[in-house]
């Protein structure tokens, strides 16, 4: 196959024609929801709306949102809009407290997903005759079945390492030739660590590409990424309630496209909740066009960007959203400014001597929040490092400062000190209840 696009028709399809398809989508969708789940029935009633009332696209603002306590509280099949018996998978959110979010597919969602995620693989690279590396958690996490699924489908050569075991990733890599490789962007960073310990140049094996998504990365990362690794670093968003990794992707231009005809995204204010415009920022709401078994109705991902449309040189009509910054309850509020961790990470890897790898350890001081940002030295820096550690941590508190707009003492640790991630990586650390 040698065509620029996986599904051409909805890739470059013009703008009112999406539009059309999407209406036409969601009225389908709003009525399925209505007859199937009793409670989307009752809330739409509650609010006195029926499925008709959406006469436009900009009428989905009139119906009510659903957030992740519904899907907590209803665990576990309430939110299902099919018999048990059609149900072909269940996934589940990463979640340590509580009861877990979860996803329910039909084969037909299952299908549908597989599309999405060949759509975003094909536009980063992947071909049938790449040998792809699948460094992902085999289980309830969404992204390695996910990515499994997309390059299945693509047809190329699949080697399903899983995570952890760091040093046979990289022999993987090595001895089968791997041309691309899927983890999250934390745990890039643990394999390029044991790669140099092994005397392993990622840069000379035939990795043309990563994919990495499950957690908030910045563009400076991108950079490093790429430096350290010599392959292009290619991003994946999405979310266990919605599908899964495929909800957007990169193109090869880095623009980060949504799969808006199976998706619908809107932004709305994350504290008003009104409906924001085109290129604002707010908190990213997202509706299920086309899934039978959990077609989740403006779900409120608590995720913060933005949405727009642009001409993009890779041919794309897909509408673009802003790499995820930070999410709603993440964010810090410090001296009264909103901080999120990706900041944070934005002036880190701007140094050259500490590794992209750090904690945040929110306290309290007096009656208010502060933090203190740890990061390590970068391995034989800490011989080589002429610069006292005191200076370094300056330079570094006022580079925050700088992008963030306050200060925050920087404590940097011997290298290898924070502990490594094969997966999201946990970069806050609340101790506000301890002493």
């Amino acid at each position: 196959m040698s065509q620029k696009y996986w599904d051409e028709r909805f890739e470059t399809m013009p703008e009112n024609r999406m539009r059309d398809f999407q209406l036409q989508k969601l009225k389908s969708q709003l009525q399925y929801v209505y007859d199937t789940n009793q409670l989307y029935r009752a809330e739409f009633e509650r609010q006195g709306i029926r499925p008709d009332d959406l006469g436009s696209l900009s009428d989905l603002g009139k119906f009510p949102f659903t957030v992740k306590k519904d899907l907590t509280e209803t665990y576990p099949y309430g939110m299902s809009c099919v018999d048990r018996k059609e149900l072909a998978r269940i996934h589940a959110s990463s979640g340590t407290t509580g009861k877990p979010a979860l996803g329910l597919y039909t084969q037909a969602d299952l299908n549908q997903w597989t599309e999405c995620m060949a759509r975003a693989l094909w536009a980063q690279e992947v071909r049938p005759e790449s040998v792809f590396q699948n460094a992902n958690g085999m289980g309830l996490f969404t992204g390695g079945m996910g990515f499994l699924q997309g390059a299945t489908r693509i047809g190329c050569s699949i080697v399903p390492s899983g995570t952890g075991m760091t040093e046979r990733q990289i022999t993987l890599m090595r001895d089968l030739g791997v041309t691309a490789i899927t983890c999250t962007a934390s745990y890039i960073q643990t394999i390029f660590e044991r790669a140099q310990n092994m005397g392993v140049d990622l840069r000379e094996l035939p990795l043309k590409s990563g994919h990495f998504g499950a957690e908030p990365w910045t563009e400076e990362m991108r950079s490093e990424i790429e430096a350290r690794g010599g392959f292009r670093a290619y991003e994946h968003y999405g979310l266990t309630e919605m599908m899964g990794p495929g909800v957007a992707f990169n193109c090869e231009n880095y623009a980060l496209h949504i799969n808006e005809d199976h998706v619908f995204p809107e932004i709305v204010d994350p504290e008003t909740l009104e409906p924001l415009s085109e290129g604002e920022r707010g908190e990213l709401v997202l509706t299920a066009l086309q899934r039978q078994a959990m077609p989740l109705i403006r779900y409120r991902t608590r995720d913060i960007g933005r949405i727009y449309r642009q001409k993009c040189e890779c041919g794309r009509t897909l509408i673009t959203m802003d790499k995820v910054m930070g999410r709603t309850d993440d964010v810090m509020i410090i001296s009264g400014v909103n901080v999120f961790p990706s900041q944070i990470e934005s002036a880190l890897v701007t140094f050259e001597c500490v590794e992209p790898i750090y904690q945040i350890r929110l306290r309290k001081k007096g009656y208010s929040d502060s933090i203190i940002v740890e990061t390590e030295l970068k391995s034989g820096c800490e011989e080589s490092q002429s610069e006292p550690h005191e200076e370094l941590s300056r330079k570094i508190s006022e580079k925050i400062r700088q992008i963030v707009g306050i200060k925050a003492p920087v404590v940097i640790l011997p290298h290898n000190t924070i502990p490594r991630s094969s997966g999201k990586a946990k970069r806050v650390l609340d101790e506000r209840g301890t002493k």
